[in-house]
């Protein structure tokens, strides 16, 4: 696996620096678009247009439009930001597992620990173990900043972003709130339906049929001939902050364990 990020868990003060890897991978059949009548590959421009120049991608800046004003940001603009420069993943707070809404779960990343010694990283994985909590952290990747839950999987650390409260949509269904009645010997069939069907779920008993299906198609179009030579179809192809060491673990929780209960002290006064 190829790290996408590097950078330090942080609690109170202890810091766990940890190299991030993205958990998940499309194996979907890559399809292009072709000319139907003689496979020749579409492709998409970037086209400006004002002057009707194609452009580089390295020449595009972003830009936010209101009221028929423009207001355009450029690399520098963006990388310049606070929480773009922050090589941090803070822990907000540690809430119960079963509060996190499976709806709000998103990308999910895996974390290495980055250090001569995983102590810290194990401490923290087991404690969350034990607690049977859930840390919500806030950290920005690719000039965005995002929430995520840190929880545990089997040995690893996973960090599953977020979607911000106001990314999820309320379900107002008016048919739901008829008052339906369900007498009891419908329940129980129900019930023995569901018991039918139980068995404890492995995920590599399911495959992916339409991409299975797919690669025959494929497969057979080859065996029988039915292929252009790429060059002339497609044409030439498209080129295609480490985190200091603890040096005292155990001084780091006592002063953080100290400093929250100070600060619960000073907010309850």
């Amino acid at each position: 696996m190829r790290t996408i990020w590097k950078g330090a868990l942080t609690f109170g003060l202890v810091n766990v620096p940890v190299k991030v890897y993205s958990a998940t991978e499309d194996h979907d059949v890559p399809l292009h678009q072709v000319h139907d009548k003689d496979g020749g590959r579409i492709r998409y421009q970037r086209t400006c247009e004002v002057c009707g120049e194609t452009v580089a991608y390295s020449d595009i800046d972003r830009a936010y439009v209101e009221d028929g004003q423009t207001v355009v940001l450029t690399k520098d603009d963006l990388a310049a930001l606070p929480a773009e420069k922050s090589r941090e993943i803070d822990v907000v707070e540690f809430v119960p597992s079963d509060q996190v809404d499976p709806l709000t779960l998103d990308k999910p990343y895996y974390l290495e620990p980055d250090s001569k010694s995983p102590k810290a990283y194990v401490l923290l994985r087991k404690t969350l173990e034990q607690t049977d909590r859930t840390a919500i952290v806030r950290f920005t990747l690719r000039q965005k900043t995002r929430l995520a839950a840190l929880r545990v999987r089997g040995k690893v650390l996973v960090l599953q972003t977020l979607l911000w409260s106001d990314e999820v949509r309320e379900a107002e269904f008016p048919s739901l709130d008829e008052d339906v009645r369900i007498s009891k010997k419908e329940l129980e069939l129900s019930s023995s339906l569901v018991d039918s069907y139980s068995a404890d779920f492995d995920p590599e008993e399911f495959v992916d049929e339409y991409q299975k299906e797919l690669r025959t198609l494929i497969d057979a179009k080859i065996e029988a001939g039915e292929t252009f030579d790429v060059a002339e179809t497609f044409g030439d192809t498209e080129k295609a902050a480490d985190g200091g060491e603890v040096i005292d673990l155990m001084e780091a929780l006592r002063a953080s364990v100290a400093r929250s209960k100070e600060k619960r002290a000073s907010n309850a006064g």
